[in-house]
């Protein structure tokens, strides 16, 4: 690695390790903001009792001491503290536990929509203005256009309700397919719009009119030249996609009951589990920044002319 790739790596460290605590500044005194607490909502409880919890869990301190004190223990323990509504349960825990179902359903689909993605967008860009292009501009408008709760939805009424063929329970065998196509549908659209307008643009460029004329095959020219330089906007969106399917899939896991990350984020605000929201919004922030860190350095892997600044 050369010495200027690693300051470039170093500063992006920095930056993401920033990005990370400014979100979960913001977090930590916007959730503290809105009025009621986490045991205002609990049945039959007095205020001794609701002043007790608050007391063992260290709701009672100042603000500013919660707030040191909650950074201190993740700097130093990588500790996220218990869960106020899950009694007994470290946030952590919980997390890895959706993570599971969560990872596997994310990845899955992510990389399922940029196979698809990438070979229609391909094959739509070849064929420019022919019928297999327009069939494919078409559908992948209306799922782009189609939100995933709509999709999923559909989904679920067609081939759970009326047909019978899937589970419509995503903890059953076989229940992470509609979720997982539900998922996909969208990235795999964008991305098809996304490899075409790439392609057609690279085509268009000197040197693959030069190596036509030099004699070069079709197929070399496509996938040699073509198809790689063509995946830079790609891998841009692929990066922040992957982290944003593994654990924004809330609405999905909500619509197929699966037992993932997503419900579980869901139901803490629901709660108004502070620990468990705080918890999740740091996992879901530092992903993106990871994923949008390995993204960037992909570039140069993809094409060695780019230089890291």
């Amino acid at each position: 690695m050369s010495s200027k790739m690693m300051f470039y790596v170093l500063k992006r460290v920095l930056l993401a390790v920033v990005t990370i605590w400014i979100v979960i500044t913001v977090t930590f005194f916007v959730m503290h903001a809105v009025p009621g607490g986490p045991f205002v909502g609990e049945k039959a409880i007095s205020k001794e009792a609701q002043a007790a919890l608050e007391a063992k869990y260290g709701l009672d301190k100042p603000l500013m001491e919660q707030y040191v004190t909650y950074l201190k223990d993740i700097v130093t323990r990588f500790d996220f503290g218990p869960s106020l509504k899950q009694r007994g349960r470290q946030v952590i825990d919980i997390i890895m536990d959706g993570m599971r179902t969560s990872a596997k359903l994310g990845i899955i689909a992510a990389f399922s929509a940029g196979i698809v993605g990438i070979v229609l967008g391909a094959v739509a860009a070849i064929r420019r203005n022919t019928f297999v292009d327009k069939v494919i501009m078409v559908f992948t408008t209306a799922f782009v256009s189609m939100p995933s709760f709509i999709m999923g939805t559909l989904l679920l009424i067609l081939f759970s309700v009326r047909l019978g063929w899937l589970p419509a329970n995503g903890a059953a065998q076989g229940g992470l397919v509609l979720p997982v196509i539900t998922l996909a549908l969208y990235p795999m659209s964008y991305i098809t719009r996304l490899t075409r307008s790439s392609m057609l643009d690279v085509l268009g460029q000197d040197y693959i009119r030069t190596a036509r004329s030099k004699g070069v095959s079709k197929p070399k020219i496509i996938f040699g030249h073509a198809l790689k330089n063509s995946l830079i906007p790609v891998i841009t969106y692929f990066g922040p996609m992957l982290a944003f399917i593994v654990t924004g899939s809330m609405v999905v896991e909500q619509i197929f009951a699966v037992p993932g990350i997503g419900r579980q984020f869901v139901s803490s605000i629901t709660n108004r589990d502070y620990t468990m929201i705080m918890g999740t919004t740091i996992f879901l922030a530092s992903l993106i920044v990871i994923m949008n860190l390995v993204s960037d350095l992909l570039y140069k892997v993809v094409d060695p002319r780019i230089e890291f600044d």
